[in-house]
């Protein structure tokens, strides 16, 4: 859900042969962003003259056409438009409606930090139902973001060691456990400096917002039509924030707290205490559908049965790769994603009734899947690098231990795994910055925010939180429900706004509450 110290300046002349030493931080700190807001200025001018060169997307890259696929060349750092360059990829489809109907392109990220926006333009190719309306007027256009997959991707870690199972329960037994995992946490942080070190610094959210606007240009697009889920919705959050005047249309689904105070550490513990209500959720529909899984026929059954499964996997990983730890990243699904609720029941239905292999495929390493183990880590690597420098984080143990043991007693499902992802922020290598102030600025255009009530990953309050941020947003609320990604399920309430408003600009005259979309069934 990521310096060095230098003379700061507080201008650099037209000329650009002199600067001028800054009176204080403050007045630095200010030459810092007005170096930035010139150099995306520069870039975005580049990359409009530049276009993108569209091609067929290489084989290995399981786009098929009519997808293509292009570069947009972006600045490392900001600051320094005319120093090292990286390249961002891109890829797209073509409005399946006139040129008439045809309103730009629709730019989309699905969160992370870490995650790839490049299977976007394949909703238009598989049909997918909920997006045909906006399909016909809009390009799709996704992306990797700096650091991501194509776009010169960042490592921690080899990505065959990092897969490699099973590891440490994350529940520590004692003080020497918790020891174990600082080192491992501090080696995860030390790694990344080693093997992407170069990149770090540049790994923030305001630099990738950055990027999207170069991309903006280099589409050839005046304004923003902007679809952002999960972490895409704090991208999104700072785009409007630094380019209100150049955003269009901005939907934001699942919606990460933009506040300060929350940005990342408390986000975090915040996902604590959500994951197990929405565990609860979960294990209560797998009781009340007793008569398929055969796991417990009361919540409170189900929930031993969970806790047995997990003792069992500690003492003896199951198939000698599933743990604790391998467990949780496995089972944690089902209260992510209402997609995920049946395969997983299903799953832990067969390896209750014998079938240990469906339970290992699923939640052990797959070895010889090298491409994915890659992309895995790659994953990882840049949540870690964008969490990690986007904030300052605690450096007092006492601290993680004290917050984190008082939330387990209580929220015990994801909280010592999800202190232990992102420990490697308390020793991080590079500068941690103080997070961007989200707010309305002049030419923000109404927002469409979705939200489900009982999200895990994105808690409630981030949606009201970037609602009253953004003056004249309007916010859709999923009621009784708690997926995380609320745009992509059938539900026509949400649905037809969604595409009334990328269609038409039209939102409702107040904030809306839709009932849930449909239960999965077994």
């Amino acid at each position: 859900m990521l310096g060095t110290a230098g003379t700061l300046v507080t201008a650099t002349l037209i000329a650009g042969a002199m600067a001028a030493p800054s009176a204080n931080a403050d007045a630095g700190a200010r030459s810092g962003k007005d170096r930035e807001a010139r150099g995306v200025a520069l870039a975005a001018q580049r990359a409009a003259k530049a276009g993108i060169d569209w091609r067929d997307c290489p084989a290995d890259w399981g786009l098929d056409k009519p997808i293509q696929c292009g570069w947009v060349t972006v600045p490392l750092d900001y600051a320094k438009p005319n120093g090292k360059k990286i390249k961002i990829a891109v890829d797209r489809i073509g409005n399946t409606g006139t040129d008439k109907e045809r309103q730009g392109a629709l730019v989309y990220n699905p969160g992370g930090p870490g995650g790839s926006g490049m299977r976007f333009p394949t909703r238009v190719t598989k049909k997918n139902p909920v997006w045909a309306k906006t399909a016909k007027a809009y390009d799709f256009v996704g992306f990797d973001p700096r650091g991501v997959g194509h776009s010169t991707p960042i490592s921690c870690v080899d990505p065959q060691e990092y897969v490699k199972a099973p590891k440490a329960d994350p529940v520590p037994d004692s003080e020497a456990d918790k020891r174990a995992q600082r080192k491992l946490a501090a080696e995860y942080a030390d790694g990344c400096a080693e093997r992407s070190g170069w990149m770090l610094p540049h790994m923030t959210t305001p630099n990738t917002a950055r990027d999207l606007d170069v991309v903006r240009a280099a589409l050839g697009e005046k304004k923003l039509n902007y679809l952002g889920v999960s972490y895409g919705t704090y991208l999104g959050a700072v785009y409007g924030t630094l380019f209100p005047a150049h955003v269009r249309r901005m939907v934001v689904d699942s919606v990460v707290d933009p506040s300060r105070e929350k940005i990342w550490y408390q986000a975090n513990l915040d996902q604590d205490v959500a994951f197990e209500g929405r565990w609860k959720d979960w294990t209560a529909w797998v009781a009340k559908n007793d008569a398929t899984f055969h796991i417990g026929d009361t919540q409170a059954k189900v929930q031993q049965q969970w806790e047995k499964l997990r003792a069992t996997a500690k003492a003896n990983p199951i198939g000698g790769v599933v743990g604790p730890a391998e467990l949780t990243a496995f089972f944690q699904g089902a209260p992510y994603y209402d997609s995920s609720w049946v395969p997983v029941a299903e799953t832990w239905s067969k390896y209750l009734a014998g079938d240990t292999k469906a339970l290992v495929d699923e939640a052990g390493p797959d070895m010889s899947d090298t491409a994915g183990n890659i992309s895995s880590e790659n994953g990882n690597a840049v949540y870690t690098a964008v969490e990690c420098a986007d904030a300052k984080w605690p450096t007092s143990w006492r601290k993680w231990d004290r917050d984190n043991t008082r939330l387990h007693k209580d929220y015990p499902f994801l909280t010592w795994s999800n202190a232990w992802m992102n420990l490697p922020c308390a020793t991080w290598p590079t500068k941690q910055h103080t997070p961007l102030d989200v707010k309305t600025g002049k030419g923000l255009p109404a927002v469409l925010i979705v939200q489900s009530q009982r999200d895990a990953a994105t808690p409630y309050q981030g949606a009201v939180e970037l609602h009253k941020r953004f003056k004249g947003s309007r916010l859709i609320t999923e009621k009784d429900a708690g997926s995380h990604g609320v745009t992509g399920l059938t539900n026509p309430c949400i649905n037809d706004r969604v595409d009334s408003y990328l269609l038409a600009g039209k939102t409702d005259a107040k904030d809306v509450t839709c009932a849930p979309h449909a239960t999965p069934k077994p």
